[in-house]
């Protein structure tokens, strides 16, 4: 029965994140789309992904220190309240009709620098509400919210930004935040954590125990490196798919293919959702990262939108499988009194490929790989042949060099004993 409560506790604020995270979907698509179309640079889009994403991964580690020594549901609380302030800020500068790139900017960082206190806090609190047996299955949904994101909100922005403004579109974000919040308030006392030895040390000494714990586990360290190269490359899928397909496709055709391809990743989410796994993780994070690279370089091969989404639904299909798998791993061999200062360290050290996809993915794509595959361009006579030269063909070319990598790095996985040696790791709790 105290099983069946935790789980029903973790669904209520589950089903927050995941009707907010539908609301964050809306204002990235709408803020990217508008960034390009007065810009026409991939570097602008590259930029409002930049603010959105660094603030938090820099101050996650502060936040995951937070987490292990307060209230993780005020935590929470307080985030998605920030969150919101920043989209606020936007708002009323689209009213005042004097919104400028900077002010967007400025609003996205607003709102990631609360989610630094937010991210650590949700995912400690799943250690709070779940038994070892239901971490699969709660990563799964988590999996899901995740993909909300991608599955629901690229088309319903996509349908909004035709029939209404922008400034409609980040109303809807706000009232999820706000329906986040009292899904939170619901669960009263439900998220705890045991502070019985935490002791009195220093903060920036409880603050680096986060690197340090990580540190003494290598196979949990070389996970991390792992997942931290593999983000640079989503970081840069993130950041150029929508200038590559709109630079020969329109806004209602690059809402149709995230929502399509993100299909994937709700059938995925929903089979780990539903079925109990308790072993061989390590097999299903190498599976995923050499599928997963296969199809992001199938991405770059053709200007097809159809068959573009097919490899959008594999790529997009395997990655829940390489997240479940690294989420369960480091859960099962971390103990949960230390994990919100390890999931914000956690949080740094493997987005640290967002920040370099972030930095670099609107120089490579401008004034680099875009020149290169021109009609005229330095490749045009070589690569060009294969995938076709032009607008956004340079884009492709990244696609397809980042996949070959992604597929690699899941075959070297398979060969490093440290990481296998996870699966046999369960701290009693």
């Amino acid at each position: 029965m105290a099983i069946q409560k935790s789980f029903g506790k973790f669904l209520i604020v589950w089903f927050g994140q995941f009707i907010s995270l539908i609301g964050i979907g809306l204002t990235a698509f709408s803020l990217g789309v508008y960034a390009f179309e007065r810009t026409q640079s991939a570097t602008s889009v590259a930029l409002v992904t930049l603010f959105t994403f660094l603030p938090s991964i820099l101050l996650r580690p502060i936040g995951g220190f937070l987490a292990d020594r307060m209230d993780r549901r005020l935590l929470m609380i307080i985030g998605d309240i920030g969150a919101a302030a920043g989209l606020v800020f936007i708002l009323i500068m689209l009213e005042a009709r004097e919104l400028e790139l900077w002010h967007i900017y400025v609003g996205v960082t607003i709102s990631s620098i609360f989610s630094a206190l937010h991210s650590p806090a949700y995912k400690a609190s799943a250690t709070d509400l779940l038994s070892e047996e239901q971490y699969s299955k709660g990563s799964g949904l988590v999996q899901l919210a995740e993909s909300s994101k991608f599955l629901f909100a690229p088309i319903i922005a996509a349908i909004l930004l035709s029939v209404t403004t922008i400034e409609t579109i980040l109303l809807i974000n706000i009232a999820t935040f706000i329906i986040a919040i009292v899904a939170v308030f619901v669960i009263k006392k439900g998220i705890t954590v045991d502070r019985s030895d935490e002791g009195n040390g220093h903060w920036i000494d409880e603050f680096l125990e986060g690197w340090y714990t990580i540190k003494r586990n290598k196979g949990v360290l070389l996970l991390v490196i792992i997942i931290s190269i593999t983000t640079f490359y989503i970081g840069l899928l993130e950041t150029l798919i929508g200038p590559m397909l709109l630079s020969f496709t329109d806004v209602q055709s690059l809402g149709v293919f995230q929502s399509i391809s993100a299909i994937g990743m709700l059938i995925s989410s929903i089979i780990i959702g539903m079925v109990t796994i308790t072993k061989r993780y390590v097999n299903m994070l190498i599976i995923g990262l050499i599928i997963g690279g296969i199809a992001f370089s199938l991405l770059g091969l053709s200007t097809n939108v159809v068959f573009i989404m097919i490899a959008g639904f594999i790529f997009l299909a395997a990655l829940p499988f390489v997240n479940t798998s690294a989420d369960v791993l480091v859960r099962q061999n971390i103990p949960n009194e230390k994990q919100g200062r390890v999931w914000g360290m956690i949080g740094i050290l493997s987005q640290l490929g967002f920040i370099a996809a972030y930095c670099s993915a609107g120089y490579l794509a401008d004034y680099l790989f875009n020149p290169w595959l021109a009609e005229d361009g330095a490749l045009a006579s070589t690569v060009g042949t294969v995938i076709g030269t032009g607008p956004g063909r340079g884009i492709g070319l990244i696609f397809i060099i980042a996949g070959i990598f992604v597929a690699v790095i899941g075959v070297l996985t398979s060969r490093l004993q440290s990481i296998r040696e996870l699966d046999h790791v369960k701290l009693g709790r």
